[in-house]
């Protein structure tokens, strides 16, 4: 299993939940960009980007850096690799337990034929 502190699952799906706060990430991934770039697209409040780029930041999804009054944000893919290395242990988990299943059935079937 995957070593991975619940806390941090928890904030990193929490975060991940919202559709404004995916799409962040999205500009994110393309390039580091300021606040105001990331909250032109959205139609509301530089606050109400702000209060989202807080919870990305404590999920540990972003990080800021400071240069003057220009805030900057980076993304940070730690956090998703854990999230999709736990998601990954139980899709292997439960294709596994079809697998056997889906056998287990093929053997019924053949026995029943005969």
């Amino acid at each position: 299993m995957v070593k991975c502190s619940p806390r941090i699952l928890n904030r990193t799906f929490a975060a991940l939940a919202d559709p404004t706060r995916r799409r962040i990430l999205e500009h994110l991934a393309q390039g580091d960009r300021c606040v105001t770039e990331l909250a032109r697209p959205y139609s509301m409040s530089l606050p109400a980007v702000s209060k989202h780029l807080r919870i990305l930041e404590n999920a540990g999804l972003v990080s800021r850096r400071r240069s003057g009054r220009v805030h900057s944000l980076k993304l940070e893919t730690k956090p998703m690799q854990q999230a999709s290395q736990w998601i990954e242990e139980y899709r292997r988990f439960w294709e596994e337990s079809f697998d056997r299943l889906d056998e287990y059935l093929k053997q019924l079937q053949a026995t029943e034929a005969k």
